[in-house]
């Protein structure tokens, strides 16, 4: 295991800057990933930390060693790329051992650890067969198998999932997680799939245009977003702009009361805002809750409004709610979806959950920018 941190690190390609003065440090034994839209530097930051990329400016350490000019194949890590990138003529077992041999392991050894590995990753018998005997997900598993057989400090993803279907990631992400939490390796993983990251990461790394937006655990990134980008990137969100009036201080936990218009919402203040702040509201569709014509609720987060339209969609029934001008998304889950569906055109009441204010950044600075 090591520890990894990224410190300042810079990437530039002329005037185009890939990665812009990301820091980052990652535990020994932590799973964390960088999730990001196409473009915003997550794989350039990722082949920065293997050493196929030299950084710019900024540094790269294992273990508190500056490793910015040792080679790849000096530094002790496994990298699963996009692609099986097996060798079509050896088998399985050949594929699994090529490390070992470049690194002359004695027979016996690489024989051993070739089966330890096709344990690890629930393939033994496969050993003789050829990778175009396999399946996508089985050729997955044995480039597992070969970046772990020579036992790297550090594991890297590069979306490795991305070529396969949607029931071979859904199974292969857990089995990442699962060997990762049995071999206790330090792991950076790449993605752009927000369900991958949320369901096996320890923390998640958001970036955005070269830049970190946030990090945090999965339940920090979804439910406390810090930046209008994360807010908007990650799931869905309905977003109101508001001002704040006052603030609520209690139990350790700090809200605002913001005015959208006619409504006043109490949101979740991670920013330290004050009255008279120009704010982004953030409650995503699924923290919505459509309540029964007979409940008796008082809460002030309880809005009314007219359901304009309603899509089954099965799991979920999506509903589209005006609420004085407003057109709120709501989602509805579990037995109570099926009770709403007549709901086309009437008026419902709707209490929100988990609201976040965070400072509304643009307004911000057109408002410095005044004379």
């Amino acid at each position: 295991m090591a520890r990894v941190e990224l410190i300042n690190v810079t990437k530039r390609y002329g005037q185009v800057v890939a990665v812009d003065r990301v820091s980052l440090d990652i535990a020994e034994g932590e799973f964390v990933t960088i999730l990001g839209p196409s473009g915003c530097g997550k794989t350039t930051t990722l082949r920065i930390v293997a050493g196929l990329i030299e950084p710019t400016e900024g540094e790269i350490r294992f273990n508190g060693r500056v490793v910015n000019h040792v080679p790849p194949h000096k530094r002790n890590i496994g990298f699963v790329f996009q692609s099986h990138a097996l060798f079509p003529h050896l088998t399985v077992a050949e594929n699994i051992a090529f490390g070992l041999k470049i690194r002359r392991q004695p027979k016996a050894e690489v024989q051993r650890r070739v089966e330890e590995m096709l344990d690890l990753v629930n393939l033994q018998g496969f050993g003789s067969r050829m990778p175009s005997q396999l399946s996508g997900g089985q050729q997955q598993r044995v480039a597992l198998a070969r970046v772990l057989a020579t036992d790297p400090q550090v594991l890297l993803f590069d979306e490795p999932l991305s070529a396969l279907d949607r029931n071979l990631r859904d199974q292969l992400k857990y089995s990442i997680l699962e060997l990762q939490r049995r071999t206790k390796k330090t792991a950076i993983y790449v993605t752009h799939d927000q369900s991958e990251a949320f369901a096996i990461s320890d923390r998640i790394c958001v970036m955005n245009a070269g830049r970190i937006e946030q990090v945090g655990t999965p339940l920090d990134i979804y439910l406390r977003p810090r930046t209008e980008f994360v807010a908007n990137f990650v799931g869905d969100n309905n977003v109101l702009t508001g001002e704040v009036i006052r603030v609520q201080e209690g139990d350790g936990r700090r809200a605002v009361i913001v005015r959208s218009g006619a409504l006043e919402l109490r949101a979740v203040d991670t920013q330290g805002l004050q009255p008279g702040e120009t704010v982004l509201v953030f409650v995503r569709p699924e923290n919505i809750e459509v309540l029964s014509d007979d409940a008796m609720v008082e809460d002030e987060q309880i809005l009314e409004g007219l359901v304009e339209q309603i899509v089954f969609e099965g799991p979920t029934v999506r509903f589209l709610v005006d609420i004085d001008g407003l057109a709120f998304r709501v989602h509805a889950s579990g037995p109570q979806r099926l009770t709403l569906l007549d709901r086309s055109g009437r008026r419902v009441r709707l209490r929100l959950h988990a609201v976040v204010a965070i400072r509304n950044e643009q307004a911000t600075a057109t408002l410095a920018h005044q004379p």
